[in-house]
């Protein structure tokens, strides 16, 4: 087994990294109508390149706001991307989830006991794109949850 080597996933995330700024758009659910929110996202760098830290912000016209936190890292046994990640909905974390890469896309799901969300990154001609889509429940369709699109500041 090789140990990865100090940024390694920062590397592989390289076109992630920076401040971004933008809108999120959330599609109507029961946690409310659809709607558009200004967006904020980081991709830093963090423990000696072995990491990168990712934090995102929504904030809504009335002032209430949405946040969660990310850490991407390499699986050394497997050489794959892991994304740990929480959010202010309350839930504790899950395990960590592994990350697929698929024509310049990273691609996430992330099962809880609640169903499952899969979630969509990618940078194209300066945009960055964060989707995700619920699954609720067993068997369901994915539905649209959330798309943001934001440009590096």
């Amino acid at each position: 087994m090789n140990p990865p080597q100090p940024g390694t996933v920062h590397a592989v995330l390289e076109d992630f990294l920076g401040h971004w700024h933008g809108t999120t758009r959330l599609a109507p659910s029961t946690w409310g109508p659809g709607r558009a929110a200004a967006a904020e996202i980081s991709f830093t760098r963090a423990a000696g390149g072995f990491a990168v830290v990712q934090s995102y912000r929504h904030t809504e016209a009335d002032g209430s706001h949405f946040e969660g936190h990310g850490v991407f890292t390499v699986d050394p046994d497997h050489n794959d991307v892991l994304w740990y990640y929480v959010d202010s909905m309350g839930q504790p974390p899950g395990a960590p989830a592994r990350c697929t890469w698929v024509d310049g896309v990273l691609r996430v799901e992330r099962h809880s006991a609640r169903g499952t969300a899969r979630h969509t990154f990618r940078v194209a001609d300066g945009v960055l794109t964060h989707a995700a889509e619920l699954r609720l429940g067993e068997g369901q369709n994915y539905v649209p949850f959330m798309t943001s699109e934001c440009r590096r500041t």
